[in-house]
């Protein structure tokens, strides 16, 4: 990560969690139906966790897709947004897609999958992304994660447990 957060990246962060309050209240009462896509970065066993200024569960690098945009392009988009790490679309596999309630909306949420043969420089904002780092998938699980999250290293756990017992 680079850098301590300065005064206006705080102010920047208390006007992130007053806008997602605000859109929490509007789809408290809307009930949408959101489609994102998160991108898995691998490196070495570990995986890369980012944790938002305006939300306590960490989740992966990854937002809305954008009108006309594929989930893995709007993955490697918003990895190099969030933490300076470029991949080519190429690259990515899609792996996991679902649908969870989550904060009074439909959230349809890809998951896609990049191993980095080298460990990248993360570069976060502070702003937005407040943290980023590699973590084991079992200290993940140990940590407040989005549904989704939860979900996926859940099913990536027995999947590679199922392949170790063939």
């Amino acid at each position: 990560m680079t850098g301590k957060p300065t005064r206006v990246d705080q102010g920047v962060q208390i006007a992130f969690r007053v806008a997602h309050r605000l859109l929490r209240a509007t789809w408290a009462i809307r009930r949408p139906h959101t489609r994102g896509a998160l991108v898995a970065v691998w490196h070495g066993g570990e995986v890369l966790l980012v944790r938002n200024s305006y939300r306590r569960q960490y989740t992966f690098p990854g937002g809305y897709i954008r009108r006309g945009e594929t989930a893995v392009h709007a993955a490697a988009r918003e990895l190099a947004e969030e933490c300076g790490i470029r991949v080519s679309p190429e690259n990515i596999v899609p792996v996991y897609q679902a649908v969870h309630e989550f904060e009074f909306r439909k959230d349809d949420v890809t998951i896609v999958e990049v191993e980095l043969a080298v460990r990248p420089e993360i570069r976060v904002d502070h702003r937005e992304v407040v943290e980023a780092r590699f973590v084991s998938p079992e200290r993940a699980r140990t940590l407040p994660l989005v549904p989704h999250l939860s979900e996926y290293l859940a099913e990536r756990a027995a999947a590679r447990a199922r392949g170790a017992g063939a």
